[in-house]
């Protein structure tokens, strides 16, 4: 990847996470700000990022779109989507269902709690795979090559307490959940929020993730346990019907 390219992606990624000025832009890239002004005045016109009438960018519309498109052209988000809101019916947590695709881990389908609590992931989002559910359902199930791709250049940053900041302890975590069959997000990227997760299968191997998740002083993990069968279930479905 050139260099002007790769430096327009992380552009777009960095907006994608908040708002930004070209003032703002200019610091984090170390660049003038006539050349951020030349660089987001690019993306405009491609119609990736959109100037509103404070000054700040976003993402554009165009952009949105063709990530929908890439959304809808995912089989498992489509496989998933009849089955994960049947689910939810049923559980009324967050829902999550999360793929493997090459060697990254995005969230493809999400469903928010019926009583309005509001999760920070995004569908299309990448998962930190160290420290949710659905990221170490994942992992678990990939041999050791596979394993080193995903969590190649992963960030060990402690975001909590709870969150496995070595490998080492990754592995070890792993280990258990390749034993027991089901994953746990023990507050360990936000400290008030817990989840399970299950691996969904085919018969090439892990090709993703389905998790529940509640704010930990609602329902705690043992809480959330007893719905491990039906999640298990669901996940096979969602596998069936992906082929």
């Amino acid at each position: 990847m050139s260099h002007s390219v790769r430096r327009a992606a992380l552009i777009v990624d960095a907006i994608a996470e908040h708002p930004r000025s070209v003032a703002d832009l200019a610091t984090e890239f170390g660049l003038h700000r006539s050349t951020m002004f030349r660089e987001l005045q690019t993306l405009e016109d491609v119609g990736y990022v959109r100037r509103r009438s404070d000054g700040t960018y976003v993402l554009a519309f165009h952009l949105i779109s063709l990530a929908q498109t890439a959304l809808e052209n995912l089989d498992l988000r489509a496989a998933a989507s009849r089955h994960l809101r049947s689910l939810h019916e049923v559980v009324g947590n967050t829902l999550h269902v999360a793929a493997l695709i090459d060697d990254t881990i995005v969230y493809v389908d999400k469903v928010e709690d019926r009583g309005g609590v509001r999760m920070y992931s995004r569908i299309g989002s990448r998962v930190l795979p160290n420290c949710t559910g659905v990221g170490k359902a994942i992992l678990a199930g990939l041999d050791e090559s596979r394993r080193d791709a995903v969590l190649a250049g992963v960030d060990w940053t402690a975001h909590t307490p709870r969150t496995l900041t070595t490998r080492a302890a990754l592995d070890a975590e792993l280990d258990v959940i390749s034993e027991r069959g089901w994953a746990v997000d023990d507050s360990e990227f936000e400290d008030f929020v817990n989840c399970v997760a299950v691996p969904i299968r085919s018969v090439t191997g892990v090709i993703g993730a389905l998790s529940l998740t509640a704010i930990r002083m609602v329902q705690d993990l043992d809480d959330l346990a007893v719905r491990i069968p039906l999640l298990e279930r669901t996940a096979a479905l969602i596998a069936r019907d992906a082929g």
